[in-house]
C-alpha cells in the first residue's frame, strides 16, 4: 500500500511525520503547479469548486509516483466538499485507475468505523500506536502553523530583507529530507527559536489585513497565488483567520464530543449568519466582525468560483463594511484567474487602506 493525499499548504509535512512512525509508505504530491491544475481541470466538471480540480490533479500525479490508495478527510452539510471523494472516485474510474479512496470523517457517534479507517491505513490496530502517531503530527502541524504565522506577521518588519524567508525555505527543505515526528520537531523548534531572534524594525508603518475565505484558498498558496507573500512585499501584516492545525482540532475532538472552540466566532457572526450555512461561511463572517473589533485596516475575502458558501457570505459584506467600518475585498478565483489583473486589485485594495490610514476624515468611505 503506497499512500497519497491532496496538497494543502504544508499539511503533507506532518502528515509524513505520521506515516513514518507508523511505517506505511507514502507518495508526497508534488507541489501544486500548472500541471496540476491543468490535469484536474481537464477530467472535473467544468463547474466544480477549484479545490477540487487542485485535488484530482494532486491524485494523478501521485498515482504516475505509484500510489494505489487516495486518503481525504470527508464533511458534510451544504458544501460541495462532502461529494468530493465519490466524485474523484469515479472520475479516476473512468480513466482506468484502481485506487483505493480511504475517507476520513469525524467520528460523530461511529467510532468504530472511524478506528476501522485509521486501521487501515495506519497498516496497524495498535490505538496505541496510532493515537502517538497522531498526536505526534498534530504537534508538528501546530507548531508549523505557529511558523508560518510568524512569517506572515513579521516578513514586511524584517531589516535584512528575505531573512525570514531563506529560514522558511531551508526549514521546508530539512523537514522534507526528514523521517519521522521526532527530527521533524527538532528542526521546527531550532526554526521558532531562531526565527524570534530575526531583527525588526517595528516603527515601520505597516498595514494590518486579515484573511478570510473557503479553507483551501486560504491556506493553499499556489490557488490564492501566493497573496501573503505578496501583501507582506507591499508593506502590509497578514494574518490568516483559518489555518489546518486548528481546523483538525475543531473537526476530530472538538465536534466529535458535542463541542466547539469556534463559539467566538460564530457570536461575532450572529448579527448576520445565526446558523451553519457551508464550508466556512460563518467563520468568514464573524472572523471579518472581529478583526474590525481588533482594528485591522481591512480584509480580504478569498473563494474558489461557485463556492456557495462564500457567495452567501460575500453577499453579506457590503453591511458588514459598513456597520463595522472596514473594507472587505472579495477575490473569486478559478482556473482562469490571471495573476496581473489578481495584482492589481490587490494594489489598489492596499492603496484605499493607506489613504483611509493617513487621511482620517475618510474613514467612513469604503
Amino acid at each position: 500500500m503506497k499512500i497519497t493525499f491532496p496538497h494543502i499548504g504544508n499539511t503533507y509535512i506532518p502528515i509524513k511525520a505520521m506515516f513514518d512512525d507508523l511505517g506505511v509508505e507514502t507518495v508526497i504530491p508534488p507541489r501544486c503547479s500548472k500541471k496540476t491544475l491543468e490535469l484536474g481541470t481537464k477530467y472535473a466538471p467544468e463547474l466544480i469548486c477549484l479545490p477540487l480540480k487542485i485535488n484530482l490533479g494532486n491524485y494523478l500525479e501521485s498515482i504516475e509516483k505509484g500510489a494505489d490508495t487516495i486518503v481525504i478527510t470527508g464533511g458534510c452539510g451544504p458544501c460541495r466538499f462532502g461529494y468530493y471523494s465519490e466524485v474523484q472516485r469515479e472520475i479516476l474510474k473512468d480513466l482506468g485507475h484502481d485506487v483505493d479512496i480511504i475517507v476520513l470523517e469525524a467520528p460523530q457517534g461511529d467510532k468504530k468505523e472511524f478506528f476501522r479507517r485509521v486501521s487501515k491505513i495506519s497498516n496497524t490496530k495498535n490505538i496505541i500506536k496510532i493515537t502517538k502517531s497522531l498526536k505526534n503530527a498534530i504537534v508538528i502541524l501546530k507548531k508549523l502553523n505557529k511558523l508560518e504565522e510568524i512569517v506572515l506577521k513579521n516578513r514586511p518588519y524584517e531589516i535584512n530583507k528575505n531573512e525570514i524567508n531563506n529560514l522558511y525555505s531551508g526549514l521546508i527543505k530539512k523537514l522534507e529530507k526528514s523521517t519521522g515526528s521526532k527530527e521533524m520537531t527538532y528542526y521546527l523548534n531550532k526554526a521558532l527559536k531562531e526565527i524570534d531572534e530575526i531583527p525588526l524594525d517595528k516603527n515601520r508603518d505597516v498595514l494590518k489585513v486579515g484573511i478570510v475565505g473557503e479553507i483551501y484558498t486560504v491556506i493553499e498558496d499556489f490557488s490564492n497565488l501566493d497573496i501573503g507573500k505578496k501583501l507582506n512585499e507591499m508593506g502590509v501584516e497578514v494574518h490568516k483567520s483559518l489555518s489546518t492545525g486548528e481546523w483538525i482540532t475543531e473537526m476530530l475532538f472538538y465536534r466529535s464530543l458535542g463541542l466547539s472552540n469556534e463559539r467566538k466566532i460564530w457570536n461575532a457572526a450572529d448579527p448576520y449568519v445565526k446558523t451553519c450555512i457551508g464550508g466556512h461561511a460563518r467563520e468568514t463572517v464573524g472572523n471579518t466582525v472581529l478583526y474590525s473589533q481588533k482594528g485591522y485596516d481591512g480584509v480580504i475575502q478569498l473563494m474558489p468560483f461557485t463556492c456557495m458558501p462564500e457567495i452567501v457570505a460575500m453577499s453579506l459584506m457590503p453591511s458588514i463594511q459598513a456597520e463595522n467600518n472596514i473594507p472587505v475585498l472579495s477575490l473569486i478565483i478559478d482556473e482562469m484567474t490571471g495573476e496581473a489583473g489578481y495584482l492589481t486589485r490587490l494594489e489598489a485594495f492596499i492603496d484605499l487602506l493607506r489613504n483611509r490610514k493617513e487621511n482620517p476624515k475618510y474613514n467612513r468611505a469604503l
